[in-house]
């Protein structure tokens, strides 16, 4: 027998009442956060700050004392290392910060307040407390509760925290945010997407990770593949340098300015907070083992001695003159793109070229290169709050480039084979994997590992960083990862409907489940409700914020 429920109700009369008692408080809000939003300038701007730069003499360190005689023997050239796997983009950032003996440098763009960034944040506090001087700058763009745990590095003297361009308002009430943001885009738009971290001025890790759970392939809920480089030699001081740069930068806020109206963690937004013990207990005994840097320091996991050039835009890229973009560091990619001969690889998580990207893959299928490019499926949108925005930007060129002649993969969420994948197979059943890796290989000579993704964000929105490594080997050991991750059973290949039209061309998700190939002629989602979102979010005009 059907059971009829109560009416629909949004409101009961005692919210109402609340409500339209407080409604002068809430205009009040209003009114402040507009004004915070149309000032031109962050909080905190122009105060005092104090004035430091890298260790002036690495080699008096034991990491420096480690790898002289490398870098004295490889000249100009730097050692680099991959690290793929994620659970080790954990580890090695613990057990180099546990490493440290001067100083300690960290940037990113997130930083959040789970599992891995308490246990990152721990290891942070240990080092100052042994007497290294810490400087870590985060990004305010995509903070949530739970990411205050920064804060109490304020109260270490040997800890410096800046925030990078920061809002206003210091709460998580999406509205209040929105409604600053809104009033204020032209700023709080300009974001640093930079990832590094530099000890010692003698070792460093830069790449396309994030702090956070997601980010090391040991959360079950969401994991998103990418690499880091570890890296010693000349390239490292250059890195110092680029920190040194965002550093001094006016928009880089001392945290001590804007944490007097900051709230403290909430202890109920389960998302960002610490898990449970054993999640810490996973994390921890896995970073005891000290693999892999252990196996670096001892030569048993040999180092690439190659040329690298660094790329990297300035923290104030939105006030160049005229005449100056070439010095951004999309316009020095693209010129490496150019050059190609024979074959271009390339790993995104975002792919939205817009007009000046097309032309740039047509240019190089004119010469006939061969490009290959793997970037996310729909169904392994799991973080729909971004993936989703980006993937409906990326809809509108599948066609026109295929019809170019590029070559498209979109990656599985649920993996076949988890060879190159950067995660195990006890993590791999979930089937939440997505990708969030940033790669290209360069006719299998050269290769670019960083922060920049192929999208308009990247391009003219964030500040990004990242290195071209003049290396056949690393490249090849890309371009293996490139061929594991697409195989029929990780990914769905893109290709042209046989029976479409020149006017009405469709597409075909080409894979293989269970051993046998099959062919899907709809987009593979999570749910309808899913495809439908991207469908209607690919109706909106936000190419340019994607």
């Amino acid at each position: 027998m059907a059971t009829v429920g109560k009416p629909l109700q949004f409101w009961t009369l005692d919210q109402t009442t609340w409500i339209a008692g407080h409604l002068g408080l809430w205009l009040i809000l209003l009114a402040v956060l507009l004004c915070h939003g149309c000032a031109s300038l962050p909080p905190g701007y122009g105060l005092p700050k104090t004035v430091s730069s890298a260790l002036t003499h690495p080699e008096q360190t034991r990491l420096g004392q480690q790898f002289k005689a490398g870098s004295h023997q490889h000249s100009t050239n730097s050692g680099f290392r991959m690290i793929q796997v994620g659970a080790d983009g954990f580890c090695i950032r613990m057990q180099m910060i546990d490493a440290a003996e001067r100083t300690l440098d960290v940037q990113y763009y997130i930083f959040r307040g789970d599992t891995s960034g308490h246990l990152l944040t721990d290891a942070v506090l240990r080092a100052a407390k042994r007497g290294v001087r810490v400087r870590v700058l985060v990004d305010d763009g995509e903070t949530r509760a739970g990411d205050e745990q920064l804060n109490v590095f304020n109260a270490q003297p040997l800890i410096e925290l800046r925030i990078f361009n920061p809002f206003a308002y210091r709460g998580h009430t999406t509205l209040f945010r929105s409604l600053e943001f809104m009033a204020n885009a032209s700023r709080l738009d300009y974001r640093m997407h930079n990832k590094l971290l530099v000890v010692d001025n003698a070792a460093a890790l830069l790449g396309g990770r994030n702090i956070g759970d997601p980010f090391f392939q040991m959360n079950p809920e969401s994991q998103f593949a990418d690499d880091d480089v570890f890296a010693v030699g000349p390239i490292v001081q250059k890195l110092s340098a680029s920190f040194d740069e965002y550093w001094h930068s006016d928009l880089a806020i001392p945290a001590t300015a804007l944490t007097d109206h900051s709230p403290a963690p909430d202890p109920a937004n389960g998302q960002d907070q610490p898990t449970t013990s054993s999640d810490r207990l996973i994390y921890s005994k896995r970073a005891a083992t000290g693999e892999p840097f252990n196996g670096i320091l001892s030569g048993r996991l040999p180092l690439v001695w190659a040329a690298a050039q660094l790329l990297y835009d300035s923290p104030d890229r939105k006030q160049l003159t005229q005449g100056a973009e070439n010095s951004l560091m999309e316009r020095q990619l693209a010129d490496a793109i150019k050059a190609v001969h024979t074959e271009l690889l390339m790993v995104t998580p975002y792919l939205v070229p817009d007009g000046e990207g097309m032309q740039l893959f047509q240019s190089l299928r004119q010469r006939q290169v061969r490009v290959r490019i793997l970037t996310n499926s729909l169904e392994a949108a799991v973080d729909e709050s971004s993936m989703l925005l980006a993937h409906s930007g990326y809809r509108h060129y599948r066609i026109p480039l295929l019809e170019q002649g590029v070559e498209l993969y979109e990656v599985r969420s649920l993996l076949g084979n988890v060879k190159g994948s950067g995660e195990t197979a006890r993590i791999a059943r979930y089937g939440n994997y997505a990708l969030h890796a940033k790669l290209f290989v360069f006719d299998r000579q050269k290769l670019f590992l960083g922060s920049m993704n192929f999208d308009q964000r990247s391009m003219h929105l964030n500040t990004e960083i990242g290195l071209i490594i003049d290396s056949p080997v690393l490249a090849e050991q890309l371009a293996a990862r490139f061929a594991a991750m697409t195989q029929p059973a990780n990914a769905y290949q893109l290709v042209l409907r046989p029976d479409g039209t020149a006017d009405s061309p469709t597409l075909l998700w080409r894979t293989q489940e269970h051993g046998k190939a099959i062919d899907y002629t709809t987009e593979p989602s999570r749910s309808t409700w899913q495809k439908a979102k991207a469908g209607l979010l690919s109706l909106l005009p936000l190419d340019t914020e994607l």
